[in-house]
This record gives structure tokens, sequence and C-alpha cells, in this order.
């Protein structure tokens, strides 16, 4: 005659101490299953993020500068090209960080075209090449450099004149970015 183990015993025998390690393995298992609430939880604060994000891009958007902003500029740029002021085209540039040889090559730049008529002068919205060109770093009189502001916007003049000889017309661009409320054209300066 064979005496049985009741059930409970058999459970806790070392025997069938594998059986219960896998289950209560399993029960752990289970418990690290997240509940569907914090899936979406997680999904929520994504959407909450990326549209806090564009909302915070819209604000920079318009806080940065204005048409009226932009005219003043152009329209200041303007009257001190065609007026010969070089000490205010000097004045646009933003000369903190720069490098001093590129310093000197932007106000000769600025002042080489001072006294001409300009046809037309406008501040136009960066395009992803423009964009792609400010940010790598140049080739610079004394090494590699680059700008130090990030450009909002690129100044596009262009100039045409017309004498005796004949008529010509040139174009320049120059990367403008906005400091301390006002616009500015960066100077390139050793990159950081």
């Amino acid at each position: 005659m064979t005496l049985a183990m009741p059930r409970w015993a058999e459970w806790n025998s070392p025997r069938n101490a594998t059986q219960q390690r896998l289950f209560f393995f399993e029960l752990a298992c289970l418990a690290k299953i997240e509940p569907t609430t914090v899936a979406a939880m997680k999904t929520s604060t994504k959407i909450f993020m990326v549209a806090g994000a564009l909302l915070f891009s819209v604000v920079l958007g318009i806080v940065a500068g204005t048409p009226e902003q932009e005219k003043a500029f152009t329209d200041k740029y303007k009257a001190a090209m065609e007026g010969k002021d070089t000490a205010t085209l000097e004045a646009f540039l933003y000369t903190q960080g720069s490098d001093p040889a590129a310093l000197e090559f932007y106000k000769m730049m600025q002042s080489g075209g001072a006294g001409e008529k300009i046809s037309t002068i406008e501040l136009v919205s960066l395009t992803p090449e423009d964009v792609k060109k400010a940010t790598t770093p140049m080739d610079g009189p004394t090494g590699k450099v680059c700008l130090n502001l990030k450009p909002t916007k690129k100044l596009v003049i262009k100039v045409e004149k017309k004498d005796a000889s004949g008529s010509s017309s040139s174009s320049s661009e120059n990367f403008v970015a906005e400091k301390d409320g006002k616009f500015v054209i960066p100077v390139p300066g050793p990159c950081k």
C-alpha cells in the first residue's frame, strides 16, 4: 500500500520546486506588463511635447522681427549705403567674437559699395540651402570660421549702374541675425 501525499504537500515538495519557481516567474512577468493607461499616457505626453514645441516655434516667429522692423532695417541700410555713411554701415556688423581679418574684409565690403544707387533691397527668409551654408564652417584667413550668431534672414541687395559706356548690375547677399531686438550682420569668428 502506497501512501499518497496530499496535493498541497506535492506542491511544496523539492521535486516540484522547479514547477513552483516557474509559476512565480510567470507571475512576476505578468506584473511587469504596463497597464494600457500608462501607454496612453506616454503617447499623450509625446503629443503634448510636440504641440508645445510647435507653439514655442510659432511664438518665436511672432517675437522675431516684425515686417515694420524689417522695413526700418532695410530703409536705414539703404540710406546709409546711398549716403556713403560708412560708420552706420559698420554699425550693422555684429563683431563680438569675430575673426579680425574677417572683420576687416566685412568692413571693406560694407564701404566698397557705399554711394551706389540701390535698385532693390529686401530681407528674405532662409532656404534650407542657406541654413546649411550658414551652419557649415568656412575657410577664413586664419583657419576655419563660423558665424557667431544664427542667421534668421538674408539681406539681398541689387545695384544697377548706368553711364555713357553702358549699364551693369550686381547683387550681394549677407546673412542677417537678430541680437537684442535688432537686425545685425554677423561677422564670422573662430568655430567653437
